[in-house]
């Protein structure tokens, strides 16, 4: 396929019918944009896209100016990764239904559907693309684009996206286990490495194309690995137009996607997960990951992170590195938390208080007020027998040593946890990540205003001035703040809930269980109160979750942060606010405001006038505070399985049931990926967050229930291995992306520790002295990002000093000769 010197986009002057929103609408002349023809310069490939667009180009008659792929038919290959000539690999595959054979009847929409999507693909021909197009096997409307991406095109944008490659192998010795004797249960517990062999270390360094011999090329097919190719890719078909309306361009491959046009986009597995690929060069890095990592006799084992890390890129490896720590982390927490347990359990029967509550003689004499004006009776003392024995297993002295236990372990967590994060960036070479992250697609788009850089001194382009910076952030704040005073009603109208069904609960259940006094010995009217406050919280927590979802990416959108790890971060932040307000505020009412301001006999304190305040359980608000937890947790636990888990699996065995019935057929690699399910748009925002809230769960109300570091060790031990099972086996694979550390996250865990700080009442200077004392990198990660900056500019420089004194030598030899045979005449 030959390249085009210019592309073709369709100009139309009816209605868009795209419903997606306004992501890549602006001005086409006002766009500084991605000009991606492998022969210019690296250095002006971001800035000449608008000087190669024809953009009066969209009539029936002009069609033959469109590039097409090429149309080949499966070659029977089902494990194949390439084109049809076994020589381009497969770096990315695009599919669409076949306008011609759609059963729908708006010819219109088809057409244009047609001829956006042809003009796309011209694009991309003409951005240095190759495609090839084959037809399902199994229905025959659909069509598989896959696109290829040459060794120049690889070049040249992974000098744009300044990708970090390799210079010389790494001489840097890794330091030897001070735990020697031990090295047989390290061993036990680590992956084979006959299995999985260990990667290779380089020195690395930004790729330069003017400075490719310096690079260490061994292989020109193995220098770009699977997972930078798909990240090139993705690259440029995320910034590649493909229509003008009314002179504002629409690009991009997720704006297709959403309209239709597309019905999916997506990197290929590199083989089945069950077994390995007959091909002889697929390194069945997916069957291996399966076998080794996802698979549940691997559950005792270590997570290979660096295979994780080469396959799904550092996104996904940073997050099971940090799932995986915090789990080792968490077996000291539970070892301690099961000991204080054990001590109140133990000596729940020495409770002093206890003991006079339950005596006949001391708590049966004392006669307790009603608990509501009219229909609630007085009630003696001992009848809290039960619950007061129960409040003694976490009301003791054990329970006082795990809390500032607690205080303290979440800082060693969080500390550790920073240096293990550096030696991982210094690992995967993102040391510098920030200068090298490129803007957001949506963010270049709307760069029109001209400014003056201040340390530079050179124009810069940005999408809005000062003023409106401050417009929309003023905006989206009070969207934000909005929608938390919406939470917060929604927790008052639980209050005045449980004010008036516990009157009603009052009067009618102790009649409706009369002679039944198992029953009425646990169902309470403040249990009954309890369980069902809890459950419709629960219930209005999940449906705000779901509106305000939508809300909060409608905000991030409209705020337009620059990068992809800005605009994660400034999403992460309005979530994780408003989720913590959701599922902690109830907590929180029941932990430090219920029964604290109730008045006193003769002069109770009353909500709006009307409702009497609430007070807690005869034993204690403390054991009302765990069933909420129970309630909340538990359910938002069933939850996600069912959503995360149980969804995926039920449709990838509905899709291959009918695909089962419907054709026996071989399909190919890029069919069977097309039936798994694709990941959701958050990606891992919701895996995240269901730790975080558990994290928070686990430091801020430990008091309630030591048992809590037990159980999310468990819980975590497992979840490690679903999240594994469902990227291996139930979702295609994602385009892997670049990622330094956990982003806004980090300081949400900071900010938990401090309040979990002080809800346990743990010394301030306790977590500050740690923090102080326990450096963020180590000396170690230190030296070896310092040795790889010092040889990578030695080498760099050493070279550049050979050529320049190569070359000065050639003109001192020159200007020699020259005045030698100036001279010579004279001499002569």
């Amino acid at each position: 396929m030959k390249k085009m010197s210019r592309n073709v986009l369709l100009q139309m002057e009816e209605e868009d019918d795209d419903d997606d929103g306004d992501i890549g609408d602006v001005p086409a002349s006002r766009r500084p944009f991605l000009t991606p023809h492998t022969h210019l310069p690296s250095s002006l490939v971001l800035e000449n896209l608008g000087q190669t667009i024809v953009p009066d180009l969209g009539s029936l008659e002009s069609q033959h100016d469109f590039r097409t792929p090429e149309f080949a038919e499966f070659n029977g290959k089902p494990d194949s990764l390439f084109f049809n000539d076994g020589q381009r690999r497969i770096d990315f595959v695009l599919v669409y239904e076949d306008e011609s054979r759609k059963e729908s009847n708006k010819k219109g929409t088809n057409e244009k559907q047609r001829r956006k999507r042809q003009a796309y693909e011209s694009n991309l021909i003409c951005h240095g693309l190759q495609l090839e197009a084959t037809r399902s096997v199994s229905d025959d409307k659909l069509v598989f684009v896959k696109v290829h991406a040459p060794w120049e095109v690889l070049c040249t944008y992974a000098e744009v996206m300044h990708i970090k490659l390799p210079l010389k192998p790494n001489d840097l010795k890794n330091r030897s286990s001070a735990f020697g004797t031990l090295n047989w249960f390290t061993k036990v517990l680590s992956v084979d490495e006959s299995i999985i062999k260990p990667e290779q270390e380089f020195f690395t360094a930004p790729f330069e194309k003017n400075r490719m011999n310096d690079f260490y090329i061994v292989d020109r097919d193995a220098f770009f690995n699977p997972a930078t190719r798909s990240r090139i890719v993705y690259f440029i078909l995320s910034r590649v137009k493909y229509q003008v309306i009314n002179n504002v361009s629409k690009f991009g491959i997720n704006r297709l996607v959403n309209s239709g046009i597309y019905k999916a986009a997506f990197p290929l597995h590199d083989c089945k997960f069950r077994r390995q690929s007959e091909d002889p060069s697929c390194p069945n890095e997916r069957y291996l990951l399966y076998r080794e990592w996802a698979h549940p006799r691997s559950i005792y084992k270590k997570q290979p992170l660096d295979l994780i890390r080469k396959y799904y890129g550092e996104k996904i490896g940073i997050y099971f590195a940090w799932l995986g720590y915090y789990t080792q982390m968490l077996l000291l927490a539970a070892v301690v938390g099961v000991a204080c347990f054990l001590y109140g359990y133990l000596n729940q029967d020495n409770c002093t208080w206890s003991k006079e509550v339950c005596r006949p003689d001391i708590g049966g004499k004392i006669i307790m007020c009603p608990q509501c004006d009219r229909l609630c009776p007085f009630w003696k003392l001992n009848i809290t027998c039960e619950s007061s024995k129960k409040l003694c297993i976490f009301d003791s002295f054990g329970t006082l040593v795990f809390a500032v236990f607690m205080g303290v372990w979440v800082t060693l967590f969080l500390e550790f946890w920073k240096r293990r994060q550096a030696e991982l960036e210094y690992e995967w070479d993102t040391v510098e990540l920030q200068q090298e992250e490129q803007a957001r697609p949506e963010y270049e788009a709307r760069c029109t205003h001209v400014v003056i850089n201040e340390i530079t001194q050179e124009e810069e382009r940005i999408p809005f001035t000062a003023w409106g910076k401050c417009i929309r952030i003023t905006l989206c704040a009070s969207a934000v703040f909005f929608w938390i005073l919406l939470i917060i009603a929604s927790v008052i109208g639980i209050i005045v809930y449980r004010l008036s069904v516990f009157i009603v609960f009052s009067a009618k259940l102790p009649k409706n269980i009369n002679g039944t006094d198992p029953i009425q010995k646990y169902l309470t009217p403040q249990t009954a109160t309890s369980i069902t406050a809890s459950i419709i919280s629960f219930i209005i927590i999940m449906i705000l979750n779901t509106i305000y979802e939508k809300v909060a990416i409608m905000i991030t959108n409209f705020e337009l942060p620059r990068t992809q790890t800005d605009y994660e971060n400034s999403l992460t932040m309005k979530m994780f606010l408003f989720q913590f307000v959701n599922y902690y505020s109830s907590c929180f009412y029941i932990a430090f405001f219920k029964g604290k301001f109730v008045g006193y006999p003769g002069d109770p304190v009353y909500w709006l006038g009307k409702y009497r305040n609430e007070e807690c359980d005869p034993g204690g608000c403390l054991l009302e505070l765990t069933t909420q937890l129970t309630i909340i947790m538990g359910g938002k636990a069933i939850w996600n399985n069912i959503q995360e888990v149980l969804l995926p699996w039920i449709m990838n065995l509905i899709g291959r049931f009918h695909r089962v019935s419907g054709s026996e057929k071989i399909t190919p690699r890029w069919e069977q990926d097309y039936h798994l399910q694709p990941m959701g748009k958050l990606g891992l925002f919701y895996e995240y967050l269901e730790m975080i809230i558990q994290f928070g769960f686990v430091t801020l109300f430990v008091a309630s229930f030591p048992l809590a570091p037990l159980l999310a060790l468990v819980n975590n031990i497992l979840e490690i291995r679903v999240d594994a099972w469902k990227l291996t086996t139930q979702f295609r694979r994602l385009v892997p992306e670049k990622a330094q550390d956990i982003g806004a996250w980090q300081p949400i865990m900071q900010g938990i520790a401090i309040l979990a700080v002080v809800t346990n009442h743990v010394i301030y200077s306790v977590k500050f002295f740690i923090s102080y004392a326990i450096p963020d990198v180590s000396k170690r990660t230190k030296s070896k990002i310092q040795r790889e900056k010092y040889l990578t500019q030695k080498l760099l420089h050493e070279n550049h000093l050979k050529d320049m004194t190569k070359n000065m030598g050639v003109i001192a030899e020159r200007m020699i000769e020259a005045v030698d045979n100036n001279l010579r005449p004279k001499s002569e």
